[in-house]
């Protein structure tokens, strides 16, 4: 019969009991091993064999686990709260261990969340899905051979992303595959809504572990032949003559609450040169655009309602992209933000100039619906350089804003018809070939309120949103192994 060896985190010692109880009931178990951060904690009392580390996720925690482990299976349990596995949950994963020649197995599962439970479904791993966030769940069965091989690979310290690199690293030899089935039950403490945890990848407490993981996924690229270079095809910024030098694009449905605020701060705008705002209306329902006609005496705002009834907001985008008075460089306003100030849509255009780029990315700050700052405050996304930041793209989840793009470069690629990432999906490929221009000094004021569309989402919405991610890098990827 093939043996799992168990490593789990030496948590609180209640928890810890429980854990080693439940492991030790199961036959298929061979060793459990403690993972302790904590040299001062006595954990003889457990009968377990204790292993010093640093950093649960860390390369070298990863190198004494492929050390210490001598079964079939390693099992890497990454939570500290209590483990219950399913009926014959673990023979199960290693029979499709065998069956599917996988080099780490994970499965869906059970959280008890506040004492109420709910299933918790997760998504396949595929070739883009490069985050450093993906949920595999907090049980990760891999086949020790393979972890070994992966472990005695690595030549770089990692002091964050050691479990990273190893799920990396092992993708390269053999499949990460996803059971869907439900097979334990975990614990979850994050009880934060869906919008509370969009942005912890930026939030400048985790800058260190950011830094680690890109230089994981860096040396993940080269070995896969998707790394570029800090080589990129110039841009003419006048190739072609435009009436108005900018325009700004607000799409909109049903946001009679926001959309005078976002035309306010739109047309409050002093730029120094000829700019308008298109506003383009989605057959809102409410009253959208009974506001909007406050202001139809204004030359410079334009609203379109499409007569297409399909259209997502990158419809919406190529609408006003394709609009005879679209701008040289076509800007995003959302309809429930506004610019931090009057001098937001100059500071733009003037990084294009100055930086000679496709698309810029600016800065914003968190905000409530009053303008009150909300954690993490300001969202920079000082992890992208010039000389990385369009490999570090295909680690994390967004690239920023507020948005701009050279609207001929742009008309030559176009925005995915579709409600959730199409303006990720773009900057990808912009990057591919041209140089981003970034803005860090604050020129948006995101709001964060309860009619956001990702305040609080279901975990199967979740799921969709983030599998359409990777899919978007699995292509990008595709895309970028040709171009060697």
């Amino acid at each position: 019969m093939k043996r799992i060896d168990c490593f789990i985190p030496a948590a609180d010692q209640n928890q810890i009991a429980v854990t080693i109880s439940r492991l030790k009931s199961l036959s298929i178990i061979n060793r459990i091993y403690l993972l302790s951060t904590d040299p001062e904690v006595d954990l003889s009392h457990t009968g377990m064999e204790v292993i010093a580390v640093d950093n649960l996720s860390s390369s070298s925690t990863v190198a004494k686990i492929a050390e210490m482990s001598a079964s079939d299976y390693t099992l890497i349990y990454t939570k500290y709260t209590t483990l219950e596995p399913g009926y014959f949950a673990l023979e199960r994963m290693v029979r499709l261990g065998d069956d599917t020649q996988a080099g780490m197995l994970y499965a869906d599962h059970y959280q008890i969340i506040n004492g109420q439970r709910r299933k918790m479904p997760l998504i396949e791993c595929q070739e883009g899905a490069l985050r450093d966030d993906f949920n595999f769940g907090s049980v990760l069965l891999y086949n020790t051979a393979i972890l070994k091989k992966a472990a005695a690979q690595t030549n770089i310290s990692y002091p964050y992303a050691g479990l990273y690199n190893l799920r990396l690293t092992v993708s390269r030899m053999a499949p990460l595959v996803h059971i869907n089935e439900v097979l334990y039950t975990e614990i979850e403490t994050d009880t934060r809504k869906s919008g509370e945890k969009l942005f912890d990848y930026v939030d400048p407490k985790n800058r260190d572990v950011q830094i680690d993981m890109e230089k994981a996924c860096t040396e993940h690229l080269k070995a896969v032949g998707a790394y570029l270079p800090p080589v990129f095809t110039p841009v003419d910024l006048n190739r072609e003559t435009f009436e108005y030098e900018a325009t700004v694009m607000i799409p909109v449905f049903n946001r009679e609450r926001t959309i005078e605020d976002a035309v306010r701060s739109a047309l409050s705008q002093d730029p120094g040169f000829a700019f308008n705002i298109i506003v383009v209306n989605h057959h809102s329902t409410d009253n959208t655009l009974n506001i909007l006609k406050k202001y139809e005496n204004d030359p410079r705002l334009i609203v379109v309602t499409p007569e297409r009834k399909d259209l997502f907001v990158g419809g919406l985008w190529n609408t006003a992209l394709h609009h005879p008075k679209c701008g040289k460089f076509l800007v995003q306003l959302d309809s429930d933000d506004v610019y931090s100030g009057p001098d937001s849509l100059h500071k733009i255009v003037d990084a294009f100039y100055q930086q000679q780029c496709a698309m810029v990315i600016g800065t914003y700050r968190m905000t409530d619906f009053q303008m009150n700052t909300l954690p993490p405050g300001i969202i920079d996304h000082r992890e992208w350089t010039p000389e990385n930041g369009r490999n570090n793209a295909l680690r994390i989840n967004g690239l920023g804003a507020p948005r701009a793009f050279y609207a001929p470069i742009l008309r030559e690629i176009l925005l995915p018809n579709t409600n959730y990432g199409e303006d990720y999906g773009l900057g990808l490929n912009l990057s591919r070939k041209y140089p981003i221009g970034r803005i860090y000094d604050v020129v948006y004021n995101c709001r964060r309120w309860e009619g956001n569309s990702d305040a609080a989402l279901e975990p199967e919405k979740v799921n969709a949103n983030n599998l359409y991610k990777d899919r978007l890098r699995t292509w990008e990827l595709q895309a970028r192994k040709q171009l060697k």
